[in-house]
């Protein structure tokens, strides 16, 4: 869990630096109400898939928390690369 949150605290900054570059928080993607409704319904569903999945042997939960740990790995690697090539400067976040 250590990584994980290492990447989250990662992806964060690039959340951040691309809600800057947008033309703040308020606009598009990054407003708070779109946010806020995308990350609940996310985080709803994804629990009860992953629940469901546990329950019927599917996977493990030490398992689950490998792949969201890699998961968030390419997330934060996604973010590297746009913010890269929108500063033209090569960007490492965490």
């Amino acid at each position: 869990m250590k990584e994980y949150k290492s990447l989250v605290h990662a992806m964060q900054s690039g959340v951040a630096m691309k809600m800057n570059k947008d033309g703040g928080p308020e606009s598009g993607e990054t407003s708070p109400k779109h946010l806020r409704v995308g990350i609940n319904s996310a985080m709803c569903d994804h629990a009860a898939l992953v629940r469901l999945l546990i329950k019927k042997g599917v996977f493990t939960e030490e398992e689950y928390f490998e792949e969201i740990e890699a998961e968030m790995r390419r997330e934060v690697e996604r973010y590297e690369r746009d913010l890269s090539v929108h500063y033209g400067a090569h960007i490492k976040l965490g």
